[in-house]
């Protein structure tokens, strides 16, 4: 909003201190930055007391687990501070008429409204046990059913899926290496570039980059029989699906320890606004050999307002937590970053730079097949880690919590370095 206001009086000539500033992304980036950790770290003790005096607290699944009992009680749905401080700073720094800005903020709230009718199921099933007198013991079964919470994710997909595919405000420029460029004006578009004049042509193809590979980009289309191929968005629409679906299913599972899923979206973050940069400037993005997506830098705000809210939930989330995101937060991050991913047409590289998230969702599902692969042959089931998920595993072998964490983090930011090597190395 800021911005329009702006951009609207230097075009009227109206003069005014700094308004000129709001017309760079660097200007805008550093204020929602700035602008969300503000709205965090002084909001967010309010918050803590407002949800103690509700008696909104964490109910604990009896584990055994190291430093349990003391986690009883602690303020949940933290992740409703989280979405506001992304979703004000964007609202008042970006371009609202983006059509990846107007995404993202759609997917915030989305993911977030599903993310907290599950944690407010789980609430109110412990407050009416309470009522009634009786011990409330929280189990997997607790808050919103498993198919309405994958029905909220598919919906989601098919929303992000169709708008990429079809809305004619996304596209990608391709370097045009012709000879007839000067008879064709109308199509080519010319554009300065380091120094020379290079030419450019819009396309709408479904494609994403292969890591590590010289030619790297993937167009999904070629996956279907030449005569299937009008076909291709059904195909595009369940590919986006199954990511948003992994993906915030992931970051869920991982928000199990102290900071461990806040700390690893800020990392993860960090790189996504990277790529958006990179992929939203023609310079860079020519430098680098990768596609250029016409106002893609623009999303750069909304990434800068998520890594300040990440980082500050830290100050209250960090070890030991004055506040749980809860579903509210873990499936709203999971989410965004499988839609970032997406929109910048980096989805391959997830596995790589959401290696976290990945080994905590497969650590689940081994644990679980396993276990029922050895009841059926054995009539008893085994496990094959101590506790799944992951993080769960260490904490049994010993490990304090702050080291799992830390550890997790590092191993992260590894992995995003290697993400970003991608861009060059192939």
């Amino acid at each position: 909003m800021l911005y329009h206001l702006f951009h609207w009086m230097n075009q009227e000539g109206i003069k005014f201190p700094g308004s000129g500033l709001f017309e760079f992304t660097t200007f805008r980036v550093i204020m929602a930055v700035l602008l969300s950790l503000f709205i965090i770290t002084f909001y967010g003790k309010k918050l803590i007391k407002f949800l103690q005096k509700r008696q909104i607290g964490e109910s604990i699944r009896e584990e055994g687990l190291a430093g349990q009992e003391s986690k009883k009680g602690t303020p949940t749905m933290g992740g409703i501070i989280i979405i506001l401080a992304i979703v004000i700073p964007t609202l008042l720094f970006a371009n609202l008429t983006n059509i990846y800005v107007q995404l993202m903020l759609i997917s915030t709230v989305w993911m977030g409204i599903i993310g907290f009718i599950d944690d407010y199921l789980k609430l109110r099933g412990k407050k009416s046990a309470q009522e009634k007198g009786i011990e409330y013991k929280k189990t997997s079964k607790d808050g919103l059913a498993a198919r309405f919470k994958i029905l909220g994710q598919v919906g989601l997909g098919i929303l992000v899926g169709a708008t990429l595919y079809f809305n004619s405000d996304v596209k990608i420029w391709r370097e045009y290496v012709g000879t007839d460029a000067a008879m064709r004006k109308d199509t080519v578009i010319p554009k300065p570039v380091n120094g020379e004049i290079k030419y450019f042509v819009e396309s709408k193809l479904p494609v994403t980059t292969i890591p590590f590979v010289k030619d790297h980009e993937f167009n999904y289309s070629k996956l279907l029989p030449a005569s299937w191929r009008d076909y291709t968005w059904v195909l595009y629409i369940l590919i986006v699906i199954f990511i948003i679906t992994a993906v915030s299913n992931g970051s869920n599972l991982t928000d199990g320890l102290d900071g461990l899923a806040t700390g690893t979206s800020a990392i993860i973050g960090s790189l996504l606004g990277i790529f958006a940069y990179a992929s939203g400037n023609l310079v860079f993005a020519d430098y680098l050999n990768i596609m250029y997506i016409p106002g893609l830098n623009e999303l750069s705000i909304f990434i800068a307002a998520m890594i300040g809210a990440c980082i500050g939930f830290l100050w209250y989330n960090s070890y030991p937590a004055q506040i749980f995101m809860g579903d509210t937060g873990s499936l709203m991050l999971g989410g965004v970053i499988a839609s970032l991913a997406i929109i910048v047409h980096k989805e391959l590289l997830l596995p790589i730079f959401c290696g976290i998230f990945f080994v905590e969702t497969l650590s689940v599902m081994l644990q679980v097949g396993y276990f029922k692969y050895t009841r059926k042959k054995f009539g008893t089931g085994r496990r094959m880690f101590l506790k799944a998920p992951l993080h769960h595993h260490y904490q049994v072998k010993g490990y304090h919590e702050v080291k799992i964490v830390t550890r997790f983090w590092i191993v992260t930011v590894l992995l995003v370095v290697l993400s970003i090597a991608t861009l060059k190395m192939r």
